[in-house]
């Protein structure tokens, strides 16, 4: 009866500056490094998913083509594998992550138990192998990865949490859904100890 922790793709082309930067991303990354400090020992697994797009192709159209993007369904081009867009954010600690998933290698991914292992080993089968029964999920972005990620979760049958305020999202509004979706099929959004005793409360500020 394991607890796992997933964030989701903390990665430049996510934060300020890159191809699809969320606003906040960067603060989120060193306040995402600040829990792990404090709570990474109390997860028997703690996963790191990152889109992993190809270079050479639209990724079953998820990059836009010449139309542009709608920046609902097609997207600027970001987060190619092995470009800097797609490394960690370097305020991220990685160092506590046990395993690394990819997703959107060809396909227009966006949960991270679409993801996969260098070795080929899906989400799911890295869960199953270490009997997680609840997960708590962090990362980027609210209305769209974690979002996709939270509902597969649960779909999957597993105990899920997820941090308000160790998550942004592109649009607030839609963030703002996303989280009541994720309660209306059983999650629970809950809020982080981040906060005790920082000067300015709420904040990002990590």
């Amino acid at each position: 009866m394991s607890r796992a922790l997933l964030v989701v793709d903390v990665q430049n082309d996510f934060t300020e500056g890159g191809a699809l930067g969320v606003t906040g991303g960067s603060a989120l990354a060193r306040r995402i490094t600040a829990f792990l400090g404090r709570h990474a020992d109390e997860y028997d697994l703690i996963v790191a998913s990152r889109d992993w797009h190809h270079g050479d192709d639209d990724n079953g159209g998820h990059f836009a083509g010449p139309e542009g993007p709608d920046y609902e369904t097609t997207w600027p081009v970001h987060c190619v594998a092995g470009s800097p867009g797609a490394e960690y954010h370097p305020d991220l600690d990685t160092e506590p992550v046990d395993v690394h998933v990819y997703k959107g290698q060809g396909t227009p991914d966006y949960s991270a138990f679409q993801a996969r292992t260098e070795e080929g080993r899906t989400l799911p089968d890295v869960l199953a192998e270490h009997r997680v029964v609840t997960i708590d999920i962090v990362g980027i972005a609210t209305d769209h990865c974690v979002r996709a990620t939270a509902l597969d979760a649960r779909a999957a049958g597993f105990d899920v949490a997820v941090y308000d305020d160790l998550v942004t999202g592109v649009d607030p509004g839609r963030s703002a859904r996303a989280l009541e979706e994720i309660r209306t099929v059983g999650g629970h959004v809950d809020h982080s100890d981040m906060d005790e005793g920082l000067a300015n409360p709420g904040g990002a500020v990590l």
